[in-house]
């Protein structure tokens, strides 16, 4: 038997169904309204840090937007300790070796720096505007610390994500 509407109790099984769907999409973008910030201020994907940038065209133009982080490391001999400041975040652009002729037409590089950079196969960086007075480094392309999860994640110099457990063998893990 059913119901005078010839349901038979199905539609209010449905109606609950479809108000437990409309409550848990209402959570939901409201949980993804409140986690997923895509302002300038958060840095969440290569557009937002190339806009950011300083120079932005000049950068993209010769080399590539970077995220720059600034941190100092203190180390005490007596006792022997290590003090780590929070790390400051910055946009900034590394060039392309073949486009140093940027920072040498702004002056901001002499030929001294340049062979020095040149010499250990390294690149420059730049913070700030070009324009103004930006802060020039001289890097290195470390090809060594790439992710190493695009890679081989068993060949991380840090460790692989993977805790050994007792009685694994420890010979090839790194202890900190």
């Amino acid at each position: 038997g059913g119901g005078p509407d010839g349901g038979g109790g199905g539609n209010r099984v449905t109606n609950f169904l479809v108000a437990g769907a409309f409550i848990v999409g209402m959570g939901a973008g409201v949980a993804f309204d409140t986690s997923v910030n895509l302002e300038p201020t958060n840095v969440a994907s290569r557009d937002i840090l190339d806009r950011q940038t300083p120079s932005s065209e000049v950068c993209m133009a010769n080399g590539a937007s970077a995220m720059v982080f600034d941190q100092r490391v203190f180390l005490s001999l007596n006792p022997f300790n290590i003090y780590v400041s929070q790390p400051e975040v910055k946009p900034g652009c590394v060039l392309r070796r073949s486009n140093w002729s940027i920072l040498e037409r702004n002056k901001l590089v002499n030929p001294d720096q340049e062979a020095d950079c040149k010499r250990n196969m390294n690149t420059f960086a730049f913070v700030g505007d070009l324009d103004k007075s930006p802060e020039v480094s001289c890097v290195y392309h470390s090809e060594e610390a790439e992710n190493q999860y695009m890679k081989d994640p068993k060949r991380a110099v840090l460790g692989d994500g993977n805790q050994p457990r007792p009685g694994q063998d420890y010979s090839h893990k790194a202890f900190r």
